[in-house]
């Protein structure tokens, strides 16, 4: 069956073409299995909170935009009727009963791993004008005042500064306040030059914009919308984690080819839900945080969180952008799931708030999950893989001018980033073990250390089910056919930190046949070994000596240009570049870490494809450091990302 919606139907209508609903809500408290649900061009100010799921992959609910239309799910509403208070202060007097059981203005944003503001809160509603997200003013003083904040958050050991909207030839900033009693939420703008009754004005009052309130809504597709506004609430991996558009603990879903953006947290929610734990923490503070993750897995488990039940996922071809917390977050409910082609960019930059849960793609047990060809930029940190990050790949990617491009922690592998270009001035933060590097450009600086005061699960091959649990000693990683450039002097932007701290190139006997002989016995090991192999470097950089197959070449250096809606990679490659003899990487040689004791491959049990590089193309008999295959002498541009 396929239902019609229009912005100028009626949902007592019979929902065909000629006679479409009014709402995609109401479409989707009808379709079942199999149904299609297309929707005309418009604005759609709504929840749609799907009733049913489908079938199967091959039996879907599927929601999509009529072809050559565009409509537009908001989480928020107009309001017109704004009355000066001074000067370039304006308000608007709103009665409670428009925001129904939730109102966003009386919501703190708060939760676990929540840091900052604590001298004032920051609520979950949000003002724009004309489609710009204003800045909640810390008080009626704050408000009133034009210029930029002093300060800022202490964002991943930056000082990170708001960088606040400028919408006029003033150095101005635009500052709301809201004021809630029993009866009434008044809303105060500062839109300085601007009359509010001549602009385009919408608040939040929608939590979500497409979200199933019931679990277990399987195999849905969404695609080709715009949607925004949304008063989503912070989603740590210990919440009930909630988005402007979520699966809710749901398999199947794909979401694609869609535009998302000013959720006031995380776009899209492929994570767990409310009975496995929701803030508990925050809530009643009898514990540390990270037992309550450890008993959400537990009770994830004892709530169904398996592969035929739970995530296989599919998010492809979307533009994310302007969200305060994350593009994508996941705990649990994002196993087996594929984060494909997607552009995502000012995620976190806004910097109203920060806590320890914020990234481009942010996820927490994301057991073989493929995250691959995706564009991310101007980020605070672009993909960061948090406990029990296992048959996990991380594939050609680009990544820069984010704070940080790539973080995995407390991991115990084996996950695979391989033939990504990674430009930031912080590449990599490496807080795991069994993590292979293999044919990727790395521009910036690397840190790594040990985390003993943590335990975490390890899992079977493949599988939700838990193995053991154990702390992250360090170590246990491949690198190996890497181009590093070293852009930021004078910091460990190379793998000889990592080396001088942990063994190199010791076979698993040798390791356990050393660690053995110093009698640890029942306590900690020593750390594990790492493998470092074949990489080239840029001039600047400054390597260890032991490592075979080094290569050093001047002159090296990449760097990105756009063009519209394309992406190229600028190289300049001396002739010492090509000295390098690099071997092939394969499941094989990678081996399997010490603890899951599982190989480097692919989600359905298949060895890895090194062979073919970032733009498709295949390696031939003599293997180039870094993600392309084929490269020449001297200066050259190549297109490597496009929408």
């Amino acid at each position: 069956m396929i239902y019609y919606v229009s912005t100028s139907g009626n949902d007592k209508a019979l929902g065909t073409k000629d006679a479409p609903f009014r709402t995609i809500n109401h479409a989707a408290q009808i379709a079942r299995a199999g149904d299609t649900v297309r929707v005309f061009g418009g604005v759609y100010r709504e929840w749609v909170n799907p009733k049913n799921g489908g079938g199967s992959p091959e039996n879907p609910i599927v929601y999509e935009a009529m072809e050559g239309e565009h409509p537009v799910i908001k989480g928020s509403e107009i309001v017109e009727s704004w009355e000066r208070v001074e000067g370039s202060v304006w308000k608007s007097v709103l009665p409670n009963a428009m925001f129904g059981t939730f109102n966003p203005y009386a919501t703190p944003l708060s939760g676990d791993w929540f840091c900052t503001p604590t001298e004032y809160q920051v609520h979950l509603g949000d003002v724009y004008i004309n489609g710009v997200s204003m800045y909640e003013a810390s008080s009626m003083e704050d408000l009133y005042t034009a210029e930029r904040r002093e300060g800022g958050f202490q964002c991943y050991g930056k000082k990170s500064f708001p960088e606040e909207p400028i919408l006029n030839a003033e150095n101005t900033v635009y500052r709301w306040l809201a004021e809630v009693d029993a009866e009434n939420t008044v809303i105060y703008g500062n839109f300085h030059g601007y009359d509010p009754n001549k602009e385009l004005i919408e608040v939040n009052v929608r939590k979500c914009c497409f979200y199933p309130t019931q679990t277990g809504r399987d195999y849905i597709t969404l695609r080709g919308f715009e949607i925004c506004h949304a008063a989503c609430p912070f989603t740590p991996p210990t919440a009930d984690q909630v988005a402007m558009v979520g699966c809710n603990w749901s398999r199947g879903w794909v979401i694609e080819n869609n535009h998302l953006h000013d959720a006031k947290c995380s776009a899209i929610s492929i994570g767990k839900e409310g009975s496995t734990g929701d803030n508990d923490y925050t809530k009643y503070h009898r514990k540390h945080s990270h037992y309550y993750q450890t008993e959400a897995v537990f009770r994830g488990l004892r709530a169904g969180w398996c592969k035929e039940k739970i995530g296989s996922h599919l998010i492809r071809n979307n533009v994310i952008h302007d969200c305060g917390q994350n593009a994508v977050v996941g705990h649990m409910g994002c196993a087996f799931s594929r984060i494909v082609h997607n552009h995502i960019y000012s995620i976190a930059t806004k910097h109203e708030f920060f806590g320890y849960e914020i990234a481009g793609i942010k996820l927490h047990a994301a057991i073989d999950v493929v995250i691959e060809n995706n564009c991310i930029h101007d980020t605070t940190l672009g993909v960061w893989l948090d406990w029990q990050a296992q048959g996990t790949r991380v594939t050609k990617n680009l990544f820069y001018d984010n704070i940080r491009d790539f973080m995995i922690e407390v991991a115990h592998g084996p996950c695979t980033v391989d033939n990504n270009v990674m430009l930031s001035a912080q590449t990599i933060e490496n807080v795991a073990q069994g993590t292979a590097f293999i044919h990727n450009i790395l521009g910036g600086n690397m840190h790594h250390f040990a985390i003993m005061d943590r335990q975490m699960p390890y899992h079977l091959p493949h599988s939700t089910e838990v193995l053991g649990i154990a702390p992250i000693f360090g170590g246990d990683d491949r690198m190996f056919n890497n181009l590093l450039l070293c852009k930021e002097s004078g910091s460990p932007i190379n793998f000889k930190p990592m080396q001088l701290q942990y063994e190199t190139n010791l076979t698993p006997q040798d390791y356990y046949s050393k660690a053995m002989a110093g009698g640890y016995g029942h306590g900690n090991p020593p750390a594990l070994p790492v493998w470092v192999e074949d990489n080239a470097y840029a001039k600047s950089c400054d390597y260890l000596e032991l490592e075979r197959g080094a290569v050093t070449a001047e002159g090296l250096d990449a760097r990105i240009e756009r063009k519209a809606n394309e992406w190229f990679l600028v190289m300049d490659v001396p002739q010492a570049f090509f000295d390098a003899k690099c071997q092939p990487v394969t499941t094989e040689r990678l081996g399997a870490p010490v603890y899951a004791e599982a190989p480097y491959d692919n989600p359905d049990g298949t060895p890895l494809d090194l062979v073919t590089d970032l733009i498709g193309d295949k390696r031939g008999e003599i293997l180039l450091p870094g993600p392309l295959a084929h490269l020449k002498v001297g200066k050259q541009t190549i297109k490597i990302w496009e929408i």
